[in-house]
């Protein structure tokens, strides 16, 4: 993408004499300027057909828009000259790297990025054939051929510029990934190494000292139960995000938003009920999310709730709605899940540390309370993957845990539409 072989190029090939005044193309370049606006126009729609995303959000600001006709502009200065190498340092390039920036923050993935220059260059091919009809400049049909091979030629070096900088991105960030994966394997093997010990130290002692009195019996079985417990809740979340990374999020299953709670709900019930806690759902907007993802963090945050869930009160509950941020200029929206309670709440001192793995708050106050502190780590590692957010809101009493999704389709936006219809129909 970058300098390439002058051996490439058609104008200083062995054999090949080619002008670089070719009429035809000069008279190509010129109406391809000209037609810059309706080429990018044809460009623009037939991305936001293909990846489902609503044209202004293919490019969100005007500035991002612009490099379109830029672009445009350098397929056309290399369509007249070729000896205009579009080299790493001309202005096209430059703007064709803010590309690969923009749709790796867009979440594209490869096929896409690919297929948006595949449509790129048959916006042009097909601008280049119903030209050629009209244009009465002389030409050979070597010089036809030529103009076609410049057009090919500058579209592929503008197409490298795009994936050197995308795929530039997604390995910086499959390293950072990695190296959290194996500070994570350290972590999760010190702690459960920590747990099987308590609970066979525990264990061991109930066998081989059968005259305990019945006190300490009953501690010493709760130790094995809280740390066996602890390591199967432990592995479950492991399960569920193995399963989530063996196949890209497009490819999962998705549920609307109030199946995926409803099934959250469903797991932890007899656990709210026998802690004395109710689970209330609130308002849940029925756009769709990724089934397991969704599930495993409201989940973790229910989990988290009943656990902490204030003994003091005569009432304990614990509350999930949601909603849609309305669009702003770009079109940019995201669903907002809230998980809130009337429980313990946090510490002041405590809440920084919240999403750090293994933390647990309360752990002088509540020493008996069960749990590893990988959930709400969990969360926050589940919504980033999916271009989302996790935070705590903190209030006079309890606490809400929150997370976020960034709205992608076309069917997010309808669902919203929906949503406020159904409430100014019932004003």
């Amino acid at each position: 993408m970058y300098p390439s072989d002058p051996s490439d190029h058609p104008a200083s090939s062995p054999g090949v004499d080619l002008a670089l005044d070719c009429p035809l193309a000069v008279v190509l370049a010129e109406r391809m300027r000209q037609s810059r606006d309706d080429l990018t126009r044809r460009w623009l729609v037939r991305i936001s057909e293909r990846v489902r995303l609503h044209p202004n959000r293919v490019f969100p600001t005007d500035k991002l828009l612009d490099h379109v006709p830029l672009l445009i502009e350098g397929v056309a200065d290399y369509l007249e000259n070729p000896a205009r190498v579009v080299t790493a340092e001309t202005p096209v390039v430059a703007k064709a790297m803010e590309l690969g920036e923009l749709r790796y923050a867009q979440g594209f993935d490869e096929h896409e990025l690919l297929k948006e220059y595949e449509l790129f260059g048959g916006v042009l091919y097909a601008f280049l054939t119903r030209t050629v009809e009209s244009v009465e400049a002389p030409c050979t049909r070597a010089e036809l051929l030529s103009c076609a091979h410049r057009l090919f030629h500058a579209i592929s070096l503008i197409q490298q510029a795009t994936t050197t900088q995308y795929l530039t991105r997604m390995k910086a960030r499959i390293h950072e990934r990695e190296e959290r994966l194996r500070a994570f394997n350290r972590t999760l093997t010190h702690e459960l190494k920590n747990r099987i010990g308590a609970a066979l130290g525990a264990a061991q002692v109930l066998d081989v000292v059968p005259a305990l009195d019945a006190e300490e019996r009953r501690r010493l079985s709760g130790v094995v139960l809280r740390n066996v417990g602890s390591m199967r809740g432990v592995l479950d979340n492991l399960l569920e995000l193995s399963r989530m990374g063996m196949s890209n999020a497009r490819q999962q299953r998705h549920v609307t938003l109030p199946n995926a709670v409803a099934e959250a709900v469903r797991q932890l019930r007899d656990v709210a009920r026998d802690q004395g806690v109710e689970i209330r759902t609130g308002t849940l907007p029925a756009i769709e999310v990724n089934a397991a993802a969704v599930e495993l963090c409201i989940s973790n945050l229910l989990s988290n709730a009943i656990k902490y869930a204030d003994r003091a009160k005569a009432k304990r509950w614990v509350e999930i709605d949601a909603e849609v941020s309305p669009p702003d200029v770009n079109e940019l929206c995201e669903l907002v899940v809230r998980v809130s309670d009337n429980g313990l709440g946090i510490p002041e001192h405590e809440r920084g540390r919240l999403f750090e793995r293994f933390f647990r708050a309360h752990t002088e106050t509540n020493p008996n309370v069960e749990g590893t502190g990988l959930g709400l780590n969990i969360v926050q590692e589940t919504v980033r993957s999916l271009g989302g957010r996790a935070w705590a809101e903190f209030g006079a009493a309890g606490s809400t845990f929150a997370f976020s999704l960034p709205c992608r389709r076309a069917e997010d936006r309808a669902a919203l539409a929906d949503l406020e219809g159904e409430g100014q129909s019932g004003q």
